[in-house]
């Protein structure tokens, strides 16, 4: 008989887990309490970015992130991905191959300020996350799935230890399997089955610019801007979050990364922001995604990343071949929710026997070692302290990824 199977949030993750579990036969019922992608999937600069710099746990994910969305363009008419590769430069570490001047204008002609070094990812890519999110869902629906948005999840229903399915404003919804992907909204649903996840609403801006078209042909990541160009000629544009005072809003924000851009690209005439939100990215504590069923409950799955554009692909077909066929993949394991909870305080010994003969010696007092140390593993913020004319350079890569 085929699982009933509820995913709640209908984000691009929530729309890959759902098209997994349905091409695999499942009966998917996607529960959104908004519209589709209107988390922080709408305000993704959406670059499928496999570089990671230092020990990187989830590493076999990032390496079958770009074949699997490739997979995924075959299966799915309706996905649009744009591989024109993406062009690193400045202080870097960067993980792609080299290449200079010569072909640094050949592949993008209108920068100013050429570097004389750079490196190009040529099999990366980027894509429209709105229009994949609805291409995704569109494609679990052709497979029986159900998709009910303004419909938050008010409860659960257990039995026994175990998760039947929801509470909604319209009635109970019974499941097998209850998905957690809803982002940022995950911790509080975890809350609710007494699971504590830490999850961080990371916060990141995305612009979208009116503009010349044909300005450039890759994704550009430098020190003074990271941007995109749509086929339409809109030109989007990832920045930093750094707080919400006057000059850093969104608008203020916005006008002076259109200032950095007009003076390191030729041809541009006109820049006029039409859009620039803040999205709250969901950051697992560690960084490292959280996926896998959560403690104590074996029908209740968690799923959150970051990057969520990037590894929806991958990580959309190894959950649906865990929970429909029972197949753990090892790439998965580093990501079980477990690794949260606290192990139980040791048994302490038994009380020594009392020494009626003299007095009873004191207890040995062991002091407890002390906690290492935490990095600090916060995201390069830009600093402002004051309205500037242009935008300050990035002192090191964005972090970003989508």
């Amino acid at each position: 008989m085929s699982k009933q199977i509820i995913v709640i949030g209908a984000g691009i993750v929530g729309a890959s887990l759902a098209y997994h579990l349905a091409a695999k036969g499942a009966h998917v019922t996607v529960l959104e309490s908004g519209e589709i992608a209107c988390g922080a999937t709408g305000r993704s600069f959406a670059w499928i970015n496999t570089s990671h710099g230092g020990p990187d746990p989830v590493a076999p994910l990032r390496a079958a992130a770009i074949a699997e969305h490739r997979r995924l363009e075959s299966e799915l008419p309706g996905l649009n991905i744009r591989w024109t590769g993406a062009l690193s430069y400045g202080a870097g570490p960067f993980y792609a191959p080299s290449i200079y001047s010569a072909q640094i204008l050949d592949l993008e002609p209108n920068l100013k300020h050429s570097p004389q070094r750079a490196c190009f990812a040529a099999d990366e890519g980027a894509l429209d996350a709105v229009q994949a999110t609805h291409a995704l869902i569109a494609g679990a629906q052709a497979h029986g799935a159900t998709l009910l948005t303004h419909t938050p999840v008010l409860g659960f229903q257990t039995l026994n230890g175990a998760v039947t399915g929801v509470s909604t404003a319209t009635g109970n919804l019974i499941a097998d399997i209850v998905v957690l992907a809803a982002g940022t909204a995950i911790a509080q649903l975890a809350d609710q089955l007494n699971v504590t996840l830490p999850i961080d609403a990371s916060p990141a801006l995305l612009i979208r610019y009116t503009t010349q078209p044909h300005r450039i042909n890759t994704i550009i990541s430098s020190p003074q801007m990271e941007i995109r160009q749509d086929t339409d000629g809109t030109l989007l544009a990832a920045e930093d979050y750094i707080d919400d005072a006057l000059y850093n809003r969104p608008h203020a924000i916005a006008l002076r990364t259109a200032k950095a851009i007009e003076h390191e690209l030729h041809g541009v005439v006109s820049i006029m922001p039409q859009m620039a939100s803040v999205g709250l990215r969901p950051m697992p504590a560690d960084r490292i995604p959280i996926i896998g069923y959560l403690p104590e409950f074996n029908s209740a799955y968690v799923c959150v990343m970051h990057p969520g554009v990037t590894l929806a692909a991958v990580v959309g077909r190894l959950v649906a071949e865990e929970i429909i066929d029972g197949a753990s993949a090892a790439a998965l394991e580093p990501c079980r929710p477990a690794r949260f909870q606290s192990p139980a305080p040791p048994t302490p010994p038994p009380a020594p026997p009392i020494d009626r003969a003299g007095p009873i010696p004191p207890a040995r007092q062991t002091p407890l070692p002390r906690s290492p140390a935490r990095k600090n593993c916060s995201a390069r913020r830009r600093q402002t302290s004051m309205p500037v004319p242009v935008l300050s350079p990035r002192t090191t890569p964005s972090t970003r990824q989508d």
